[in-house]
């Protein structure tokens, strides 16, 4: 069978054709790959001509074009279409991939002429990006091991091998614990306080399940909040989330406490052998954030103020249950229901009220037109070019001139080979060959309340945030305007890269966007103004909940990777227990992810681990700046060129504090922040 990944695709857009990619085309396409980069590494090593940043800094970024052609398609294929095959695949082809690169980063005779151009930076003539690629080629050797002894470098080697397995293991074993569990209702009375939507969902679900005539309820979100939120059968909701944060800790095969140890003791030694405190102080060494002291100040500085809201809001639910004459204090399994109950009762605002108002394909459109207004870009549907998978829809993004910027996927509905939540990938980066504007071919995946009998999907408010910040993400690298792909988009310091996207959000809720998109699915009227306006009253509702449970989410990755001796004996349910109690988290929330199921900081090799700050970090870069939209106006085309041109046109080609600065003027403070929260 002739193998796609070896020839020109050939396809409109050098979309991937994947139709024609079987499985068994992977392992072969990835060994030529390997073959192939170790070819162009010897070229390179054994060029006679003295170093320069062409023959080997340039050489090296674009060697491996197999490796990165292949990869593409298969790792979005394992977090978006899964399934045990590909599994197999991956555990065989992982080690193969992390020893190639190591294999080359500990390549004696390349980081010596690497070291040589380094050496030179100062007297050869370069651009700001070329300047930019030196400077992060010759840490990417120097952060990697390329200064260590042999022996050493063989324990890297062996590192690196096994966190690439663990890791992998990880997510696998979350996303196999997520689809197994299954809260099967057969008494209809056991539905009572759930809109009929949620019923008719869980219907569709059972029946999809060869369960008729009952309501199935999962862990999936689309599924288990809305649960949590309205069902008044306190006892169920109690199984269900107790089902929700024990995932990947049920002492049983996928159990996740032995991985969760490995992979931290693993990062320790890594990070020690590499010459570093800890696995954050290697990290953070790249960030904007620099080290860990920084990333604790903000969050400290943040939690002070959410802990005191929080408390007030857990104290106004319980007078609310004492209220009914329940006898119970208020249990985590309880918040989203009661805080439900305590915005409808000081809003007077019921969020399944909202919902007909968030028609899927509206709120795609009204982020679209943000785009349009603000960047003078198009975004329209084509047809007839491969798709990632049956679901997904296809977009082509333009210039208002017509000219091609890229292509984007959006993916909308759960699915058991899909994981949670929601993100943005490339199938192709942009860049700079021959002369020739490679464009991104980019998608973003979600897991969205999926449409019901004749009805269209109507999401929920939070869904709608979703899909804006997942689009952000898309503009940054669809955007790029840069020669190295590993410069272009979303490679970025990992607390920089959620700006663009947690920017997007403000549009999603401002009332002048409000009014243009959120109209009703039947009638197409648009949002009442007393609606928007409740909205905006509830603003900074249940703001303490979401901030905490967001924040001891942080301080258990930091407090897992700012360990500096491994230790074979840690309990895991304990350390986690410390940790929250000692940060003094209320027990009425529970951190947003347990360790056992927090892919963000454990299904990768790197991932967020020692990152997840990162959206607070942003969060303070977005509220900044979003204030210079509200004062020339959110649709300004002015200040969105400005910030395309700095922000998102130049992804990694520059430091990302001087990008801001050139967009905004100044540097960010946090004073918009703790006012957005209703902190201050």
């Amino acid at each position: 069978m002739k193998n796609p990944f070896f020839t020109e695709y050939g396809t409109p857009f050098n979309i991937a054709p994947f139709d024609k990619i079987k499985n068994e085309h992977f392992i072969p396409a990835f060994n030529k790959g390997i073959e192939e980069q170790n070819k162009e590494i010897e070229e390179i090593v054994n060029n006679p001509l003295e170093a320069n940043f062409q023959n080997t800094i340039e050489a090296i970024e674009f060697s491996g074009k197999l490796i990165t052609k292949v990869s593409s398609v298969f790792f979005n294929f394992m977090s978006a279409n899964t399934s045990e095959e590909l599994e197999q695949i991956a555990n065989e082809i992982l080690p193969k991939l992390t020893r190639n690169s190591d294999e080359i980063i500990l390549n004696e005779q390349l980081f010596e002429r690497v070291q040589f151009v380094h050496q030179k930076k100062d007297t050869i003539e370069l651009t700001v990006e070329q300047k930019k690629l030196l400077e992060k080629t010759y840490k990417n050797f120097s952060r990697g091991g390329a200064t260590l002894a042999v022996d050493k470098k063989e324990e890297l080697k062996q590192i690196n091998e096994e966190l690439a397995k663990l890791t992998l293991q990880f997510g696998s074993n979350v996303l196999k614990e997520t689809n197994r569990y299954k809260l099967i209702i057969q008494d209809k009375n056991d539905l009572e306080g759930l809109p009929e939507s949620v019923i008719e969902a869980a219907a569709e679900t059972s029946n999809a399940n060869g369960e008729n005539g009952k309501w199935i309820f999962t862990v999936q979100r689309p599924s288990v909040f809305p649960f949590l939120q309205y069902a008044k059968n306190r006892n169920l909701r109690e199984q269900i989330f107790k089902a929700y944060i024990n995932k990947g800790n049920n002492n049983d095969s996928l159990d996740n406490k032995i991985l969760v140890l490995g992979i931290s003791n693993l990062r320790i030694r890594r990070a020690q052998l590499l010459g570093y405190k800890s696995h954050t102080d290697y990290i953070l060494e790249e960030n904007m954030a620099k080290n860990p002291q920084n990333v604790y100040k903000l969050m400290n500085q943040v939690w002070a103020s959410a802990t005191i809201t929080a408390k007030k809001e857990a104290s106004e639910m319980q007078v609310l249950i004492d209220k009914e004459g329940s006898a119970f204090k208020l249990q985590a399994w309880d918040w989203w229901y009661y805080s439900e109950k305590l915005r409808k009762q000081k809003y007077d605002l019921d969020e399944e009220l909202l919902r007909p108002y968030f028609k899927l394909e509206n709120v795609r459109d009204a982020a679209f037109m943000v785009a349009n207004r603000i960047f003078g870009i198009v975004v329209k549907e084509i047809k007839n070019v491969p798709k990632p998978h049956p679901e997904a829809e296809s977009f082509e993004i333009t210039e208002e001139d017509g000219s091609h910027i890229g292509i984007l996927f959006m993916d909308f509905y759960p699915r058991e080979s899909k994981e949670g939540g929601g993100w943005m990938n490339d199938y192709q980066s942009q860049h700079v060959l021959n002369g020739k504007d490679i464009r991104p071919i980019v998608t973003n995946v979600f897991n969205f309340t999926k449409p019901v009998g004749d009805k269209p999907a109507l999401i929920s408010f939070e869904e709608a945030t979703t899909l804006f910040h997942e689009f952000g993400h898309a503009l940054h690298s669809l955007l790029s305007k840069c020669k190295y792909a590993s410069l272009s988009g979303t490679n970025v310091p990992q607390d920089f890269v959620e700006l663009p996207s947690q920017l997007m959000e403000n549009w999603a809720s401002h009332p002048e966007m409000l009014k243009i998109y959120a109209k009703h699915y039947k009638t197409d009227e648009p949002i009442p103004d007393e609606l928007i306006q409740k909205i905006k009253n509830s603003q900074h509702f249940n703001q303490g909940f979401e901030t905490c449970e967001y924040l001891s989410a942080v301080f258990l990755d930091m407090n897992w990777h700012t360990l500096t001796e491994t230790n074979e004996t840690i309990d895991v349910n304990r350390f986690e227990i410390q940790t929250l109690t000692q940060l003094g988290l209320i027990p009425e929330i529970v951190v947003r992810y347990r360790s056992t199921f927090f892919n963000h900081i454990f299904s990768d090799p790197i991932g967020y681990s020692s990152g997840y700050y990162s959206y607070l970090w942003s969060e303070v870069l977005d509220a900044d700046a979003f204030d210079t939209f509200i004062e020339n106006g959110i649709f300004d085309r002015e200040t969105g060129m400005k910030y395309r041109q700095n922000i998102l046109e130049k992804g990694g080609t520059e430091d990302p504090m001087e990008l801001y600065i050139k967009f905004k003027g100044s540097e960010p403070k946090t004073e918009a922040l703790m006012k957005r929260k209703g902190f201050q």
